[in-house]
């Protein structure tokens, strides 16, 4: 069982999401036992329909919405790595000494860096995004698009 993250009230008044099935799929996607404190996360659709008890036709109707319309998420079917872009703003960040080396070891682990610009777009404070903007301005972003 993993603790330590805190879901920011705030969430319920996300009126972008006016659905049930919205707001549970995106509660999911911010609280299932894959996250971590970076918002990047690798995950399958199946496990999703498994967990959710959905199809995986659901699934992907959903991600496509959360993707295309509400612009909450990117998914990358090569690494199944999922993005959350508002993570930084919906939960309360760790706290603590070690947290810029949990966070750093975390954000090593992405496979797919364009990921990581995604999420640090709404990291409120400075050196937790200045820590995100250093995995794209090492050149680790610009060598994996030349792939």
């Amino acid at each position: 069982m993993k603790t330590g993250q805190m879901l920011n009230t705030d969430f319920w008044k996300n009126t972008s999401l006016v659905n049930r099935e919205d707001k549970l799929f995106y509660l999911y996607l911010l609280t299932n036992s894959s996250t971590n404190h970076i918002g990047i996360y690798q995950i399958t659709k199946k496990q999703i329909a498994f967990e959710l008890d959905y199809s995986l036709d659901t699934v992907t109707l959903l991600m496509n919405r959360f993707t295309e319309q509400y612009n909450l998420i990117r998914y990358n079917s090569t690494t199944l790595e999922l993005a959350i872009k508002k993570w930084g703003l919906l939960i309360e960040p760790i706290k603590g000494k070690r947290k810029m080396d949990y966070l750093f070891s975390e954000l090593n682990n992405v496979e797919d860096p364009s990921l990581i610009s995604y999420v640090s777009a709404s990291i409120a404070q400075p050196e937790i995004r200045n820590l995100y903007e250093s995995f794209f301005e090492t050149g680790r972003l610009s060598s994996s698009l030349e792939e």
